[in-house]
């Protein structure tokens, strides 16, 4: 299958960018290329994009798209939770922009044996990086039920975890749970009849899984400090989140990094010593237009934050 992925908030993104032509910038989730295609564009000759992706299928379809545009693109096929260490290698410091776009790409959702999408029957994969030993088989067959409690209720707000953790225990006691088609049927069985009419009933159960299997809250936690901080003064970063979760996260870290003072309230003046990096530029977030849920309905729970670095 072709490496496809629509650009959710294409247009937002590039904009909030504030791109310079001879600016440095990063795209820490490359997918197909979309927007580091429409940053490429306007880059000069002395303008450079980096382009991150730990999916090695992403970087393949990223290099041909982007093709044009080989004398001032480098790809790096890495977690951008190594943004800070890959550039450095590269000799890059300091960028002028970042985005990430934290959204499974089409490809992987409709690539039968990556096994991320519970519309088809196909073997239980969800790794994003496929040098990963840890797949999405190992965590349904080797969690205990308490653990994939834990996973399903934090990380799918499911309010059926505790019956579908019991389930999935009960199954895998007959015989190992082998594939996406098997675990929607457990599934299936754990949830009120009445209550499935609320959107697929596997939905949140795959989604808490693939986070688990991805470590994919951990890495953006433990990440947007050091992305802050390689910006150049008026850089900006543009995060484009699909779940509150995700959603949260960001919203906590830049409005942390805009007002990091840890005084109490009453203290007259700060004497903490700690100092704003920057301005939160999208008080609330920036949602897809209507023309684009028209054109691509996986967007609709997409959200664009901004945040700019200080200028001193």
């Amino acid at each position: 299958m072709a490496f496809k992925h629509y650009s959710v908030l294409l247009k937002e993104t590039i904009e909030n960018l504030n791109i310079k032509p001879d600016g440095t910038y990063v795209d820490g989730t490359l997918g197909g290329g979309g927007h580091a295609l429409e940053v490429a564009k306007r880059l000069s000759p002395k303008g450079r994009f980096f382009g991150i992706d730990q999916d090695d299928a992403a970087i393949e379809a990223a290099g041909k798209r982007l093709a044009a545009y080989e004398d001032k693109i480098t790809l790096i096929r890495s977690n951008y939770c190594n943004m800070k260490a890959v550039l450095a290698e590269r000799g890059v410091t300091k960028v002028d922009g970042i985005v990430l776009d934290l959204g499974v790409s089409s490809y992987q959702l409709d690539t039968l044996e990556r096994g991320f999408s519970y519309k088809y029957d196909t073997d239980l994969d969800m790794r994003m990086d496929r040098r990963q030993t840890l797949t999405a088989k190992d965590i349904v067959n080797g969690y205990s039920e308490m653990e994939l409690f834990r996973i399903i209720r934090d990380y799918g707000e499911d309010q059926f975890a505790k019956n579908i953790a019991k389930h999935i225990v009960a199954a895998r006691a007959q015989k190992p749970i082998e594939t996406t088609g098997e675990l929607t049927e457990i599934i299936k069985a754990a949830i009120p009849a009445k209550m499935r009419q609320n959107g697929h009933p596997s939905k949140k159960t795959f989604q808490a899984i693939r986070i688990e299997c991805n470590h994919e809250l951990d890495v953006l936690k433990n990440s947007l400090d050091n992305m802050i901080e390689l910006l150049n003064p008026g850089g900006r970063i543009c995060i484009i989140t699909f779940h509150s979760l995700e959603d949260r996260i960001v919203k906590s870290a830049f409005k942390k990094q805009e007002n990091p003072c840890t005084c109490p309230s009453h203290f007259p003046v700060c004497v903490c010593g700690k100092k704003s990096q920057g301005t939160v530029i999208t008080r609330k977030p920036i949602l897809p237009s209507e023309q684009e849920l028209e054109e691509n309905s996986r967007s609709k729970s997409a959200k664009l934050r901004v945040f700019e670095k200080n200028e001193n």
